[in-house]
């Protein structure tokens, strides 16, 4: 098998990160316009941007990623890092991508002076929860939204 490399997203990516946002979508059954995965690659790509890619990738092909967004707290003077997608093929999935892009985002975090890493995840995840239970500690807090 060939060496998993985990590294930012480049504008070449695009025919290998879409595949990959799709089938994260489905698998929170969501659906977004194509106008919003367009602004989502733009903002990827924009140095400017406060959200940024990683891509986990095997053979020059991307099959993880994920996407932070760093952003200022009023609970630290240094800014936040949300991961706010995070996903793995199924190829890739049970051979250590995940825990690696985990890593690479924390090593984001803290070249940016992020003060902490954070992210949400469903109930009924319970793969992904049960990596995310060996690198972070999940708190108290309920999410809520309009």
């Amino acid at each position: 098998m060939s060496e998993i490399a985990i590294r930012p997203l480049r504008a070449d990516d695009r025919a290998g990160w879409e595949p990959l946002w799709r089938a994260y979508l489905d698998f929170y059954r969501a659906e977004l316009s194509a106008e919003v995965t367009e602004h989502t690659w733009s903002s990827l790509g924009d140095p400017t941007s406060p959200v940024h890619g990683l891509v986990a990738v095997r053979d020059d092909r991307p099959i993880g990623l994920a996407h932070v967004v760093l952003h200022a707290t009023t609970w630290a003077t240094g800014p936040t890092c949300y991961l706010e997608d995070l996903f793995v093929d199924r190829a890739g999935r049970g051979s250590g991508v995940g825990r690696r892009l985990i890593e690479a985002v924390y090593a984001f975090a803290d070249e940016h002076g992020a003060a902490a890493v954070y992210w949400i995840t469903q109930e009924y995840n319970a793969p992904a929860r049960s990596l995310y239970d060996t690198v972070a500690r999940r708190n108290s807090f309920v999410r809520y939204e309009r």
